[in-house]
């Protein structure tokens, strides 16, 4: 399309849908005063494609770019630190403020969470949990169990590569079925 015509096109097929994308945003966002920017970046979207190509369902195409564009924001929002080698300082997670919708899905990933740390091998789990739950250092979680520092080290990278595979092959629906502690035996660190 022409710029005339595109415009023409926007005006007609995508503006009068304006009171129905705002409502929609205000229902779905968690922060209402970010709701005019999404909506701008939606319309960006939408105008950019139509340049590019027709579309032939216009509202379908505003409210679908809509929803991808706050899926989008959500997965950036979300910042994961995690310290691959040695002593693990705990993982942080920023999580702007917690909608219902977000509230649920975050109880069901603890129940996934604590479903694979359940089938973590014994040891392990005692080990994950003394030093991650009860923040113990590494030296107190080897007297505490009579180990070596360096077999404390071994379990918690274990463990965390384990529950991390768990949490990652899980089913959005359910959690994973598979005993993770049997997929250990693949891994160099298997007891």
């Amino acid at each position: 399309m022409h710029q005339a015509p595109l415009d023409h096109w926007f005006v007609t097929q995508i503006l009068t849908h304006e009171a129905a994308l705002l409502r929609y945003l205000h229902r779905h966002w968690p922060h209402p005063d970010e709701v005019l920017d999404l909506r701008q970046e939606v319309y960006a979207r939408v105008y950019e494609a139509a340049a590019k190509a027709t579309l032939t369902q216009p509202k379908a195409f505003l409210f679908t770019s809509a929803r991808h564009l706050m899926t989008d924001r959500l997965r950036r929002s979300k910042v994961v630190s995690i310290e691959p080698m040695g002593d693990f300082d705990p993982s942080h997670v920023l999580v702007e403020e917690v909608s219902p919708e977000r509230w649920c899905g975050g109880r069901q990933s603890l129940k996934w969470l604590a479903a694979a740390f359940d089938q973590l091998p014994d040891r392990c789990r005692e080990v994950v949990w003394l030093r991650r739950v009860e923040e113990l250092s590494q030296k107190e979680v080897a007297k505490r169990l009579g180990i070596s520092e360096k077999t404390v080290e071994k379990h918690i990278a274990k463990g965390m590569r384990l529950l991390a595979d768990a949490l990652s092959a899980g089913d959005p629906v359910r959690p994973p079925t598979a005993s993770i502690a049997g997929a250990a035996d693949a891994h160099p660190y298997a007891e």
